[in-house]
């Protein structure tokens, strides 16, 4: 299978070193990594379309979900799942840690309205979910890095 690698970890500072170790883990599962870095564009445009491209010719999409710069995924990452999954393709999201975001927001509450708020007063989620109820509905989380991702996808081709 096709598998379109999301994820920030092109933004690492060693980002070729870490797609070799994803390539050869994917073919080690017998599949082929299709991956942001590859392509020759260098301008925005040219990038964006490039890895659209690579996500339609995908069989699945493995998305790294940890937080970045911040507290939530990548955003270039959240765009790329739901092209995916709006072409129909399944998503296998992966993040070290899935503790719900209530909790990992250190959310206070629940207040009066009933709603549990963030240090800013913004409402948080009570859902028992890690993550935002459109990613975390639509997409198969899994706890740990891309070899839970591969992992799951060999169960799911199993089953």
């Amino acid at each position: 299978m096709k598998l379109y690698l999301a994820g920030p970890d092109l933004f690492r500072p060693d980002s070729r070193e870490w797609a070799e170790r994803a390539i050869a883990l994917c073919r080690r599962e017998g599949h082929e990594a299709l991956l942001p870095l590859d392509g020759t564009q260098t301008n925005a445009g040219g990038i964006y379309r490039n890895n659209l491209r690579l996500i339609d010719e995908a069989d699945v999409v493995l998305a790294n979900l940890n937080p970045f710069r911040g507290t939530e995924p990548d955003s270039g990452t959240c765009v790329e799942i739901g092209f995916a999954l709006a072409l129909g393709k399944p998503v296998i999201g992966y993040s070290d840690a899935l503790t719900p975001m209530r909790d990992r927001l250190s959310a206070t509450g629940p207040g009066a309205d009933g709603h549990y708020r963030d240090s800013a007063g913004w409402t948080v989620e009570n859902f028992g979910l890690p993550l935002n109820l459109m990613l975390a509905v639509p997409v198969q989380l899994e706890q740990g890095g891309l070899e839970a991702a591969l992992k799951a996808l060999t169960r799911r081709l199993a089953g």
